[in-house]
């Protein structure tokens, strides 16, 4: 089964730690298992920098996730089980709006005028999925390297909306 990537479009302004705004933006995301009857169920993977949405199974370029020996089916992370969602970070090459995305404003590629982002910006943005998908309380939050910094992040932000840290 090929795994296909998903879109949330956010057609409202977001503030960004460095004070700039983005006045709309989209989020491509990939998701595993199903989402059980409460919502409960949900894992939020979070990538490391040079990763992307693309966590397991195979995409439609044949690649295999960069976590596939960990999600899945009967794996470490039971896609029997749990819901696994992964986004990409905004601002990164792989989909999300970022600088090869077009600036609303000028029509043209946003390149180095993209905003500076921080893993606040991130988690933020994470969390405006979560909502997005009807999920008030991930079972875990997951993440390595920069994901880990994420994952931190979400523990200082948004300790409510998480039952487990996994760093």
């Amino acid at each position: 089964m090929i795994i296909e990537e998903k879109i949330a479009k956010f057609d409202l302004p977001i503030i960004l730690e460095s004070g700039e705004a983005l006045e709309s933006f989209e989020l491509i995301y990939e998701t595993y298992g199903k989402l059980n009857s409460d919502n409960s169920n949900a894992i939020l993977v979070c990538h490391a920098l040079n990763a992307s949405h693309h966590v397991a199974g195979v995409d439609k370029n044949k690649q295999l996730g960069w976590w596939d020996n960990m999600i899945g089916p009967e794996k470490p992370i039971d896609t029997n089980l749990f819901f696994v969602i992964c986004v990409n970070n905004l601002g990164s090459c792989f989909g999300s709006t970022g600088p090869a995305s077009t600036n609303p404003r000028t029509k043209k590629p946003y390149g180095s005028g993209f905003p500076l982002l921080t893993v606040e910006d991130w988690v933020k943005t994470q969390e405006m999925l979560a909502n997005f998908l009807n999920i008030n309380k991930f079972a875990a939050v997951i993440g390595g390297s920069l994901g880990g910094m994420q994952v931190l992040q979400w523990s200082i932000s948004f300790p409510e909306k998480i039952k487990n840290a996994v760093i």
